[in-house]
């Protein structure tokens, strides 16, 4: 094996930052996309906690969080200049992408699948996640993205979630008072990269011909 498989599936937030990432670093895969119902015994052997992404290097590590996929092939090869150019602005990025990665995900399960958690509806845990949509959007209204200048890792890891959040309720997110951010998302949404990351493919099992990502 010359080049790392990723274990993805399509429409994860996670998988879906990890593969942002190895488009702009311009890291070639082998793709596997995973039934999350029916994950292959390869995954689970590369690791048994069976969630998605999971990258394996050619000389057989694994990488099973996602933001670390995405750190260790921007360290790799960074082209577009994704990582925060000094320690002080990385913080900030990581700091921002934690905020997302903890209360606001947990609100994001909670406005989604509300019956999952035994509630009766997400209307409280969708005015609790808004607290972190303003808090970007104000971030987004002094700068142009969350990296900064340009598109970067903050908008990538952040993004995923903010789309799964806004086509929750795409009428409500919509009346909201946040037209930068919305525009932050639309952009994303309409971008060549976006539609290169979510290119369908079928589902991976033991003796398929590669599927490359990219793809081409």
């Amino acid at each position: 094996m010359t080049e790392p498989v990723l274990y993805s599936f399509r429409r994860c937030p996670y998988a879906m930052r990890a593969r942002l990432a190895l488009l702009a670093s311009g890291t070639r895969v082998q793709l596997r996309e995973v039934v999350l119902k029916d994950k292959p015994g390869a995954l689970l052997a590369a690791s048994p906690k069976g969630t998605v992404p999971v990258m394996v290097l050619a000389g057989g590590e694994v990488i099973d969080q996602s933001l670390n996929i995405m750190l260790k092939v921007l360290r790799d090869h960074d082209p577009l200049a994704w990582l925060p150019s000094t320690e002080d602005a990385l913080a900030r990025s990581l700091n921002l992408i934690a905020r997302c990665d903890g209360e606001f995900k947990q609100h994001l399960d909670r406005y989604k699948y509300p019956h999952r958690f035994n509630l009766p509806d997400g209307h409280e845990n969708r005015a609790q996640g808004a607290i972190f949509l303003v808090a970007i959007n104000e971030v987004l209204c002094v700068q142009n993205y969350l990296h900064g200048p340009h598109w970067g890792l903050a908008d990538a890891a952040i993004a995923p979630f903010v789309r799964q959040f806004a086509h929750t309720d795409a009428d409500w997110f919509s009346a909201q008072p946040w037209a930068t951010l919305q525009h932050w998302l639309q952009a994303f949404e309409a971008s060549d990269t976006f539609e290169r990351c979510m290119h369908k493919v079928a589902a991976w099992k033991e003796g398929d011909a590669v599927t490359w990502f990219p793809a081409g």
